[in-house]
């Protein structure tokens, strides 16, 4: 889809797909707003649209009363599914005083270098009210779990999928390893074998005249 969607049926979508959702609540008894990143049609639904519904069906079941966000970033690309850091900040400041107010904690899920590195240089000067200091990196769901219970907040598949992708490739939290899967299902080879599967031996035969010649025998 390329297209934005018309006004009405932006609301609509939003809710169809389950962007946002108020589940739950903390083990400080907090509501729990999820908001799932890859949900979010940025093709479809432009910055007003999401304004929209948020003052229609979210704005006020927290009015009054503290919550906590919990931020699920696996899967967000840019262009698909990021609305832009221009728009996340008219968003943010949009939001009622008397909601933003009570947001305790934003506990961002599997955050990755990038978003790391962006919001340690920009999220200060983007983000005003104290909304930086709240962010809180949760490199693993266990790491969630300790802030509420497990099935207090609805966690969709392909999360739990990065999640376990994340316990057998570590250097993805660093962003030393592409998070792409491989394109062909080649078997895997252990990294010890793969670094000595050859030894080269280099052999030294006199030719005359002061000269050698120099000969490597691989054996695997």
């Amino acid at each position: 889809m390329t297209d934005k969607v018309i006004p009405n049926e932006q609301e609509t979508l939003l809710g169809q797909l389950g962007v946002v959702k108020i589940q739950g609540r903390d083990k400080r008894g907090r509501k729990i707003l999820r908001v799932t990143g890859k949900l979010f049609p940025a093709k479809a639904v432009d910055e007003e649209g999401l304004k929209r519904y948020l003052e229609a069906k979210v704005y006020p079941d927290l009015v009054g009363r503290p919550f906590v966000i919990v931020y699920l970033h696996a899967s967000v690309q840019r262009g698909e599914n990021f609305p832009g850091v221009s728009s996340l900040r008219a968003i943010y400041e949009a939001i009622p005083s008397d909601v933003r107010e009570n947001l305790e904690a934003v506990y961002f899920v599997h955050p990755g270098l990038q978003s790391r590195l962006f919001l340690a240089t920009f999220g200060r000067f983007i983000f005003t009210g104290g909304l930086y200091g709240k962010v809180k990196y949760i490199n693993r769901l266990e790491f969630l779990y300790e802030h509420m219970r497990k099935g207090e907040v609805e966690i969709p598949e392909f999360v739990y999928d990065h999640d376990e992708e994340l316990e057998y490739r570590p250097l993805m939290d660093y962003g030393l390893e592409s998070d792409h899967r491989r394109i062909y299902d080649a078997p895997a080879m252990d990294p010890a074998s793969s670094m000595y599967s050859l030894r080269c031996i280099s052999e030294r035969y006199p030719v005359g005249a002061g000269r050698w010649c120099c000969i490597a025998r691989c054996k695997r």
